[in-house]
């Protein structure tokens, strides 16, 4: 496999939407439709799309013909294999829409990959979110103008559309994520600042573990309401589960009985989680069944009668367990819920249908507002985090932001469970470098049998060898172990590869030349030393990058209107350099690098991190077409990269040859 190269396009986010064997399978079927027709324009693809699977099926001849009509100006335009994914795409969308299956799954909020064939909304999930929205934000000194929000309306999401709401959603779920001053908050925004903030929302929420491989600016600005609800509904979840951890919570002890299951109960993701709370306190009652998920198994309403007599006694209404009727049962339940001052999540109705959603809402909140847990911590001494464990904590967490932003097929909520078996390390593989993975000799999960995991991480270790990974002494055996400085050691190089790539891809920098750290750094100084800074950064390492005025400065360079030097600090103090690299973090993502690093990151200068930072603002920098580039950007700058890289891999007698 080592030779092979899959289907590859330009467009990260497009290569995302299929697999490999998905993007062979649409180029041949492509390649045939322009062979037998000379050329290949839209008006051509209603007819000749019948032969694929869903699309054709699903939609006539003139539903396609309709579709495109409505979705472009001149059907006479040519099309290229990127345009007929895009159109593939959005015909795909628009069947499981007239097939009525998005029903099942109008929301995100369980399954946090926010999926273009999600098209149809619950309204009693809109009205729970802008209660939500309504609640969390009323003091908020830009919004509160605009709320509360009514329910009823589509407000929601025309206040959407400037991308301030959801950016201070994202605060209010993980507070600091965002740095508000890098938030464009004029009454009025022009397109540029309404892009921007989009950019900076859709960032930050990959950073803190929503999935968007599907949603762009664009959706926003259109006031798509799947998608937008569908994000909104992850960082509300996000906020709801916050609390569901030992860190946070740390009487969540009282749930196991030993050491083992207590790393058990570590791995696990918040969901799962809550509903071991919800049943060990459900056996403290007459309830004898166990409730596996927050749909089927609660919606006659007697597990929350049970569950709410347990947390708050002194509420009880005798009537409530002699009740027939599920529907008056789940009322009362909720106004048992009313009386212990929890907020409303879900309508009576919404127990009945057995809204997944809306019950985890619920239940969340009941936990956030009263666990029913011993205050008592003497036991939990083993939860102090070490300095060593705090930094593994920090990379796992990156990790697994950067291989959630590729949407894979499952969710990861902890890096050293979830890659044990292999799988979805060879997922990233193939996304990272496509066609590399031998799919034939893999197996997916479930997977019963060790040796077939073992086999999955054999192929992981001997793929990161093919790439030049350093992996001595390193096993597929390790990984199904969940060594953890190992998996972290993989994962790094993994996405440092990934960066280098990206790099490399820009052909029209790179010469497709092997591009090196050295280079990164050489573009970097440059860059701010053409600005007429005096700034510098002598590695990844430079502990005087701790203040960030080097990063704000390059910032600067690339694109001189992104910073606001009067809310920059001179980085003297410890505070200062947080609020510097607060705005660093967040004015890179406003213009759209992709990043994962914390503030700490950066006043500590992390150099795995800060390498992350400088590759992306170079990767931003260097895919912007000249004429949009900040001023100062010299004809000679943009080939920057293919001197710095011709520079970095010769010796001084043969410098003279470079361009420089």
């Amino acid at each position: 496999m080592a030779g092979y190269v899959g289907v590859l396009v330009s467009d990260p986010w497009l290569q995302n939407q299929f697999t490999q064997v998905e993007l062979r399978s649409l180029k041949a079927q492509f390649m045939t439709m322009r062979r037998e027709n000379g050329g290949l324009t839209l008006a051509d693809l209603p007819s000749k799309m019948s032969r694929l699977k869903h699309v054709g099926e699903n939609l006539t001849e003139e539903d396609r013909a309709s579709f495109l009509q409505d979705s472009y100006q001149n059907l006479d335009d040519d099309v290229d294999f990127e345009l007929f994914l895009r159109v593939y795409l959005k015909l795909q969308a628009h069947a499981t829409v007239r097939m009525g299956s998005g029903a099942k799954n109008s929301s995100a909020f369980l399954k946090s990959p926010t999926s273009t064939l999600l098209h149809t909304i619950s309204e009693s999930e809109k009205s729970s979110y802008v209660a939500h929205i309504n609640n969390y934000l009323a003091e908020d000194e830009f919004l509160k103008k605009y709320l509360p929000i009514d329910p009823s309306t589509n407000d929601l999401f025309e206040l959407a559309k400037d991308g301030v709401l959801i950016c201070k959603l994202i605060n209010v779920a993980v507070p600091g994520t965002i740095d508000e001053r890098a938030i464009n908050t004029k009454r009025v925004l022009n397109p540029w600042e309404r892009n921007e903030n989009h950019t900076l929302c859709l960032n930050s929420a990959k950073a803190i573990g929503c999935t968007v491989v599907n949603i762009g600016t664009q959706d926003f600005i259109e006031g798509r309401r799947h998608l937008v609800l569908g994000l909104i509904s992850q960082i509300i979840k996000i906020q709801l589960l916050a609390d569901l951890n030992l860190k946070k919570t740390p009487q969540l002890v009282e749930l196991v009985d030993d050491s083992k299951d207590m790393e058990e109960l570590m791995s696990l993701p918040p969901e799962k989680i809550l509903l071991r709370w919800m049943n060990f306190h459900l056996k403290k009652s007459p309830y004898k069944k166990i409730v596996t998920n927050f749909s089927s198994d609660v919606k006659d309403g007697e597990a929350y009668t049970h569950l709410l007599n347990i947390l708050a006694p002194e509420h009880i209404r005798p009537s409530k367990l002699s009740v027939k009727d599920p529907l008056l049962r789940a009322q009362l339940v909720l106004e048992h819920a009313d009386r212990m001052g929890c907020k409303r999540y879900l309508t009576a109705r919404d127990i009945l249908e057995g809204s997944p959603n809306l019950n985890l809402a619920f239940v969340a909140h009941i936990f956030q507002h009263r666990n029913g847990l011993s205050t008592q911590t003497k036991q939990i001494s083993f939860l102090e985090i070490s300095p060593d464990d705090a930094q593994i904590s920090r990379e796992e967490r990156a990790f697994r932001f950067w291989m959630n932003s590729f949407g894979h097929s499952t969710y990861i909520n902890n890096v050293f469970e979830d890659v044990r078996n292999g799988w979805l390390l060879l997922e990233t593989l193939d996304k990272v470098s496509p066609g590399i993975v031998n799919w034939k000799v893999a197996t997916k999960p479930p997977i019963k049998m060790p040796f077939r995991k073992v086999e999955n991480c054999n192929q992981v270790v001997k793929i990161g060898t093919q790439l030049k990974f350093s992996l001595v002494n390193i096993a597929g055996n390790d990984i199904v172990q969940g060594n953890k400085k190992l998996i972290l050691a993989y994962l790094w190089q993994l996405m440092r590869y990934n960066m280098l790539q990206l790099l490399k891809n820009l052909r029209f920098h790179s010469h497709g030349k092997e591009i090196t750290d050295a280079d990164i750094l050489v573009w970097a100084n440059k860059k701010v030393r053409n600005s007429g800074s005096h700034s510098c950064m002598n590695s990844f390492k430079d502990k005087s990058l701790s203040d960030g005025i080097f990063f704000l400065e390059l910032l600067s360079a690339v694109q001189p209107r992104v910073v606001n030097w009067s809310l920059v600090t001179k980085g003297e103090n410890e505070e200062e350099k947080k609020m510097n690299a607060t705005y660093i973090i967040s004015i890179a993502r406003k213009l759209g690098c992709s990043i994962f690093l914390l503030p700490e990151d950066i006043t500590e200068v992390n150099q795995k991190m800060i390498l992350t930072l400088t590759a992306s603002i170079m990767y931003w920098f260097l895919k912007q077409p000249m004429e949009e580039r900040g001023c100062g950007s010299s004809d000679s700058e943009s080939g920057s990269l293919t001197e710095t890289t011709s520079n970095s891999t010769m010796d001084d007698t043969s410098s003279e040859s470079s361009t420089d």
